[in-house]
């Protein structure tokens, strides 16, 4: 099955801002979860191990994929199912400019659906993994927060999310007139997304968890009265968000002429060469790769003041 799903993967582009996406089913156990197919470089049955001193718990040790070393990451343990089922298939993954591979049981097929099919994943805990759930005809399936998983394995993410560069007091203050709509689905990412960008001076920010709530109140700001950059001067999205995904709310945006001129960056861990160019084509103002805090902050201050402010003298 593994090489089925590899080949179906190659075959799959979408046309862009459609609001649909593909998924991977696989199981651990009883339990079917899903992964984004865009994150997805192929699937392979399970390869020799390389246990590694001091490794991360989730992770068994590095497999070897055409030269190259690359981290396993043990579903089952990560989330703490128990099976009797041995773990056959890997699922080789980019995400966040990161190859790393999961151990999963059976994989099955791909399937595509629409982002406004996904249901957010109710709050049962902090520590649940769970972003969406997607509900088939006879069973229900779990889309992982895989981004979430990887920073917990590799703290060097969060620390590249929260680390800034230093700007001076001018520069914060001139920052902190410029109001921000932020879309991301991940709760842990976007508390630690909103809170940098509060730390660089950027105060003014309203943040949601998928593009459909931004998009109602972006169309909201819309009907005010002023200029609509009184009310929003520039838009944060991930791509992959449940109810509404950002290259749907970016090709809403360019198509209402009351917004159309709003930048919008897409800040994602999907940003690969053909995911840009979908971006591209629907009139992205920039786009940067999780976790690249700084690359953002500097396009931020390019598209709404002209330059990145942390290079400017403080002249007071």
């Amino acid at each position: 099955m593994a090489d089925t799903v590899t080949e179906e993967r190659k075959g799959i582009l979408l046309e862009t801002g459609t609001n649909e996406f593909e998924i991977v089913e696989f199981s651990i156990g009883k339990v079917n979860y899903g992964i984004n197919v865009a994150k997805v470089r192929e699937v392979i049955t399970r390869a020799p191990v390389t246990a590694m001193p001091e490794a991360h718990p989730y992770v068994d040790g590095l497999f070897t994929l055409r030269g190259k070393a690359i981290p396993l990451v043990n579903m089952a343990r990560c989330l703490n199912l128990q099976t009797a089922d041995e773990l056959q298939n890997i699922i080789v993954t980019e995400i966040n400019n990161y190859d790393i591979g999961f151990l999963v049981g059976s994989v099955y097929r791909i399937h595509r659906i629409s982002w406004k099919n996904m249901e957010p994943a109710p709050n049962v805990g902090e520590g649940s993994r769970v972003v969406g759930i997607i509900k088939m005809e006879d069973r229900i399936v779990l889309l992982l927060d895989f981004e979430t998983i990887i920073a917990e394995i590799n703290p060097e993410i969060n620390q590249k999310l929260t680390t800034v560069t230093e700007a001076t007091q001018d520069a914060k203050t001139r920052r902190g007139t410029a109001h921000i709509v932020v879309a991301e689905d991940s709760k842990m990412l976007r508390d630690l997304l909103v809170s940098t960008l509060h730390e660089a001076g950027y105060k003014f920010i309203r943040d949601f968890g998928n593009g459909q709530d931004a998009w109602d109140y972006l169309q909201d700001l819309a009907r005010k009265n002023g200029p609509i950059e009184n009310h929003v001067r520039i838009i944060i999205s991930d791509v992959e968000m449940p109810k509404m995904d950002g290259h749907r709310l970016l090709k809403l945006v360019r198509e209402d002429n009351r917004l159309s001129e709003v930048p919008l960056v897409l800040f994602s861990s999907l940003i690969s060469e053909e995911m840009r160019r979908k971006g591209e084509s629907l009139g992205a103002s920039g786009q940067v790769s999780k976790p690249e805090i700084n690359q953002l902050i500097d396009l931020l201050d390019t598209l709404t003041f002209g330059e990145p402010l942390h290079d400017v003298v403080d002249e007071h």
